[in-house]
């Protein structure tokens, strides 16, 4: 599933669609696009704008307004476990396209028509889709995001310290807990461990201050690299986490087991 980083370089790639003036919206996949009916996503935002992209964790929404220039619906859109964005240009030029949103930027030439699960056409004769081969992304109006808690890549120390130092939770189960912190998915949870050398199953209490600090340190790095390489499989543990592996660091072997009901690998030396 899309991690914080992959959100956000197909929350860039919808940035290139703002202020466009929306002229058709094709929302006809009622399971993509539930609980809508087919044009009501159409109804109320044709003839609008699309006016800012924003993300918190692994959530993505538009602000928008309508016609006459007022505020309109948000409108959510969740990649789902490898959705694309594709943006093109404001000329429709077939080679003016900007995709985000998995490792794969851009379009394939595998991918087939019946894969666009959304489209919305511009004035300008460009577009933005939304590709989701396995359909399970999903594109919503006023979407939900009150029960997400702060941003990953954005976090204070202070709210840091509370919300991961107070729990009781295993360590790697905590990070994936949205309420507690927004846009920490599976590999980027055994990375930023890995690159911190802690157990993904030690108690979060059991964290002293210093320990907590230096892992928001090390999650915000490892955010902005997997952010700026293009997703979370670029980082330095990931090509590690397969049976036989060993660690690079240190070069012991590589151990699995599942922790907060996810698969884990960890280093069995340094992260004992």
């Amino acid at each position: 599933m899309p991690e914080l980083p992959e959100v956000e370089n197909a929350r860039q790639v919808v940035e290139k669609a703002l202020n466009r003036v929306i002229v058709d919206i094709d929302d006809t996949d009622t399971f993509e696009c539930r609980p809508h009916r087919p044009g009501e996503i159409a109804g109320a935002l044709k003839g609008g704008k699309l006016t800012d992209a924003r993300r918190r964790g692994k959530a993505m929404w538009c602000e928008t307004t309508i016609a006459d220039g007022s505020a309109g619906p948000t409108l959510g859109i969740h990649l789902g476990m490898g959705g694309r964005i594709i943006v093109t240009a404001p000329d429709g030029d077939q080679t003016s396209r900007y995709g985000g949103g998995d490792p794969h930027v851009g379009e394939r030439d595998t991918d087939k028509p019946e894969w666009t699960r959304f489209a919305m056409t511009f004035e300008d004769g460009g577009q933005l889709r939304l590709f989701d081969k396995r359909r399970l992304g999903r594109v919503r109006l006023e979407p939900d995001i009150d029960a997400l808690g702060p941003d990953a890549a954005e976090i204070s120390r202070e709210d840091f310290r509370l919300r991961i130092g107070s729990s009781g939770a295993p360590l790697k189960a905590r990070l994936l807990d949205q309420a507690a912190i927004a846009g920490v998915g599976n590999l980027l949870a055994d990375e930023v461990l890995w690159q911190s050398a802690q157990s993904p199953a030690r108690r979060c209490k059991t964290l002293t201050t210093d320990d907590l600090d230096e892992l928001r340190v090390v999650l915000r790095r490892a955010i902005r690299s997997a952010i700026k390489k293009g997703g979370v499989h670029t980082g330095e543990v990931i090509p590690y986490r397969k049976s036989g592996a060993m660690c690079p660091r240190c070069g012991a072997p590589m151990s699995r087991g599942t922790v907060g009901g996810r698969t884990t690998w960890w280093c069995s030396k340094e992260q004992s």
